[in-house]
């Protein structure tokens, strides 16, 4: 009885062994055409039977020339074949010559997408979602902390530090596998990973100096120092429309700035310069696009922000933590909350940067800038 085997062949045809007992009776390069057919990855039915309404009308060739040259004709046959949707049968479909199922391919394409292809709005709302959820238990734990332990550069070391094994954890697992790193993208994610530390450390300056709301309220700012990079320093337009509708927001900030009982010049300043730092990072960012996976990118982020941070941590914190600041924190909850809270906060805070800097919140934002006419 005479089995077949569809395989894909370079030229983008498709080659057919027809078998006879166990010996190979012929090798031919055919061509597909469809004809209401299902298939399984190339798999063909082991029948040749032309009875099947299910089947391809398969005309043969070899090596680009009839097989009638070479031979008596072999007639047409009918191979039944399995499970449609394979990346064989599209892929023959497409081939085919005088292919009249245009509408079949289509229906079969949209069948075949994934349930993100298919809702990227739903998908990049949870994102959202999830971002903001994991930074508001980020934001109360961090306050927390900082009311006993008012050292900020050290928290930060921490924050990163906490990311750093997470990560190396991670790729010791294969989950997900480490990508390689060569000296060009090195050079690319330097100034991100800069701009990275700088923001993140003068966030929690802001964060240790002032209420966590203030300092939200002068990072809600941020839209308006990216547009405004996006203007003057890559000269992208900036339509009418998208600056009046930050100018409620530098309104609104400037108000609460005025009436803030918390306020001071650190808090202010630092969480400005965090702006500042983090506009130049999405401006580095767009820059250092590879073609990595997000969470490796992330990983590499992270330690190289991790060696920027240590040194200004050690510089401006390291005598008062050796001399009283660790025995005062521990003093006041005790060696057990003070190690879980600090382990805590760095594993919320790299969760909710996992989620957002790699996929939502350079590529979101841009995505936002981009439905105001910006791209």
């Amino acid at each position: 009885m005479a089995t077949s085997l569809l395989s894909p062949a370079i030229n983008g045809s498709y080659s057919v062994r027809i078998m006879a007992g166990s010996s190979l009776s012929t090798m031919a390069s055919l061509t597909a055409v469809p004809v209401g057919a299902r298939c399984l990855h190339g798999l063909a039915s082991p029948s040749l039977s032309e009875a099947s309404s299910r089947s391809f009308l398969l005309k043969s060739s070899f090596n680009g020339e009839s097989l009638a040259s070479r031979g008596p004709a072999l007639p047409r046959k009918r191979i039944p074949v399995r499970y449609a949707g394979s990346p064989v049968c599209l892929a023959a479909a497409a081939d085919a010559e005088g292919s009249d199922l245009p509408a079949v391919s289509s229906s079969v394409k949209k069948e075949s997408l994934s349930f993100a292809e298919k809702n990227p709005a739903l998908v990049t709302g949870f994102f959202f979602f999830t971002w903001y959820f994991l930074n508001v238990i980020f934001n109360i734990l961090n306050k927390k902390i900082y009311n006993y332990f008012p050292y900020p550069y050290f928290v930060s070391v921490i924050h990163l530090l906490v990311g750093v094994a997470y990560c190396l954890v991670s790729w010791a697992l294969g989950a997900p596998k480490r990508a390689p790193i060569n000296k060009e993208l090195l050079l690319l994610l330097t100034p991100v990973s800069f701009c990275h530390a700088l923001g993140h450390v003068m966030t929690n300056v802001s964060f240790a100096a002032v209420a966590v709301s203030f300092t939200h309220t002068i990072k809600a700012l941020e839209p308006f120092f990216n547009a405004a990079a996006s203007q003057f320093i890559l000269g992208q337009h900036i339509p009418i429309p998208l600056w009046l509708s930050l100018a409620p927001v530098v309104l609104g900030v400037s108000m609460a700035s005025l009436t803030e009982l918390s306020f001071n010049w650190t808090g202010f300043l630092s969480a400005m310069t965090s702006n500042i730092a983090f506009t130049y990072r999405n401006i580095y960012s767009k820059k250092a696009m590879t073609g990595m996976d997000s969470t490796n990118v992330y990983a590499y982020i992270s330690i190289i922000s991790l060696l920027f941070c240590i040194p200004p941590a050690i510089l401006i914190e390291g005598p008062k933590l050796l001399q009283y600041g660790f025995a005062d924190a521990i003093s006041k909850v005790g060696l057990n909350k003070f190690v879980s809270d600090l382990f805590w906060v760095g594993m919320f805070y790299h969760l909710y940067n996992q989620v957002i800097l790699p996929t939502t919140h350079w590529k979101g934002w841009h995505h936002l800038l981009m439905q105001w006419g910006m791209s």
